[in-house]
């Protein structure tokens, strides 16, 4: 049986974060400590920052690897990290919420849609970023899974 692409596991409520590059490498090892992708991945999700921010407004950043990453994708999985203080993320950019990403194929484009069509309304990011368990945190994103 697959793995559940969202798990209790991969939620941290609550984190604060000096720079967007430890957010980025903090969302990432959860990825890989719950075995969705391989430690090399989380080079490649700070690769595709430097390239382009995947900040995406409303406090939101979706960090993922470069195209070439998609090989050292073993699982695809999400993680969820809230950040109540906020991080920059440059530009004026503060985020409170990371959801990195990592998908087999192509599966990561249906996923991107489900997160977009909910973070597209503050409200839903606001009680993600407060939510007080992680359960919050999956009943809202539930449609990912």
């Amino acid at each position: 049986m697959a793995k559940e692409i969202l798990g209790k596991e991969n939620i941290q409520l609550g984190v604060e974060f000096s720079s967007k590059e430890e957010a980025i490498r903090y969302t990432g090892e959860i990825l890989f400590r719950n075995g969705y992708v391989e430690e090399t991945y989380i080079e490649k999700m700070l690769e595709r920052e430097a390239l382009t921010s995947t900040f995406m407004g409303n406090a939101l950043a979706i960090p993922h690897g470069t195209e070439d990453a998609r090989e050292m994708v073993i699982e695809t999985g999400l993680s969820v990290v809230t950040v109540p203080e906020g991080v920059d993320f440059g530009d004026g950019n503060e985020v409170k919420i990371l959801i990195g990403i990592a998908g087999k194929g192509d599966e990561h484009l249906e996923i991107l849609s489900q997160i977009a069509i909910i973070c597209s309304e503050i409200e839903n990011v606001d009680k993600l970023v407060n939510a007080g368990s992680k359960e919050e945190v999956l009943e809202l994103l539930q449609e990912v899974n």
